[in-house]
């Protein structure tokens, strides 16, 4: 459904620190197998910090891309690099709790604020990564993921003019507010999540087609061409 709605990397979050899965590793590498079968690509959402176990748990799925949402080490993200060429790598970057830079100099992806701290860290690792993601950090939880919040888009919009990859927008993004989001920061694709679902849960299909129709026409307005979303 998603892949029809035009979604064109389809991410799969397991082994979560704070939500509980919606799928299990089994489930999940079913569904990167019928993904395999469309032009979407599926990405495995992670907080492992273990490249190896990272890696193996990539090859278990037959993902083409893996979201490194946690606190991975650099060095163990250039390890993931060189044993992975192949593999589409994003990198999060979570906005909203206030920590120093040097922790972000510690490699904390979870959770550092501002354009500069956030900007140092991003271009450490642009070497081994693919692409970016900015999304929102939820105090009331401690989830840095599907919190259905957004952040200062003026900051991301900063980091998608001074990051040497490309960044993708996420947090909080829904049909109603995804082409202003998109105006304002101009990233290289859009991720939506939770604004996405039904009272249930479960992803709403008018909500996904909705969602990709204002990013494309938001995305065509931008001059930009081949938007993601995610």
């Amino acid at each position: 459904m998603l892949a029809d709605s035009g979604m064109t990397h389809i991410g799969l979050p397991l082994r979560l620190p704070v939500h509980k899965p919606d799928v299990s590793d089994e489930d999940a590498r079913g569904i990167c197998a019928a993904i395999g079968h469309t032009t979407a690509m599926s990405v495995l959402i992670t907080y492992l910090t273990d490249p190896a176990e990272a890696l193996a748990l990539c090859r278990f799925l037959g993902v083409g891309g893996i979201q490194l949402h946690g606190d991975m080490p650099l060095a163990a993200v250039r390890q993931l690099r060189q044993d992975a060429p192949w593999l589409f790598v994003i990198k999060s970057l979570v906005l909203g709790k206030q920590e120093p830079l040097a922790a972000a100099q510690a490699h904390s992806t979870c959770a550092v604020e501002g354009e500069t701290t956030l900007t140092a860290l991003a271009r450490e690792h642009a070497p081994y990564v693919d692409a970016f993601l900015t999304d929102t950090y939820d105090p009331t939880t401690g989830a840095c993921g599907a919190t259905g919040k957004t952040h200062d888009w003026a900051v991301s919009a900063r980091l998608a003019q001074e990051l040497p990859k490309p960044l993708i927008l996420a947090g909080g993004l829904n049909p109603a507010n995804v082409a202003q989001a998109i105006a304002a920061v101009r990233p290289a694709g859009v991720d939506a999540h939770t604004g996405l679902e039904d009272a249930s849960g479960a992803k709403n299909p008018e909500l996904c087609r909705r969602f990709v129709q204002e990013a494309r026409r938001a995305f065509a307005s931008a001059g930009q061409t081949g938007p993601d979303q995610a």
